[in-house]
């Protein structure tokens, strides 16, 4: 599984919607792409939401967003992620 983090941005029309539920809704679509959600937070700044969430590939976690979008409103910034540890033996392999 690859690790992700969902940076959410909410329109006026999301504002309307918010709720538990959507929220429930919304994990269980991540669910239906083969995701799991790790955690996630909201946000004070230029981005509302984070989420941090596997799936087994980059295909899964944009059908995801794409769908997180068409069902809430909210626009989603997928990217993939991985641990400093990971990122310093890439670098170290150069």
């Amino acid at each position: 599984m690859e690790l992700f983090l969902m940076l959410g941005k909410y329109s006026s029309n999301a504002l309307k919607g918010m709720s538990a539920e959507r929220t429930k809704e919304g994990t269980d679509l991540i669910k239906k792409f083969g995701g799991e959600v790790k955690s996630m937070y909201a946000l004070l700044g230029e981005k509302d939401l984070v989420f941090i969430v596997t799936f087994p590939g980059l295909e899964q976690a944009m059908k995801a967003s794409i769908a997180l979008n068409k069902l809430t409103g909210i626009s989603f910034t997928t990217s993939p992620a991985v641990t400093v540890e990971d990122f310093d033996k890439f670098v170290s392999e150069m």
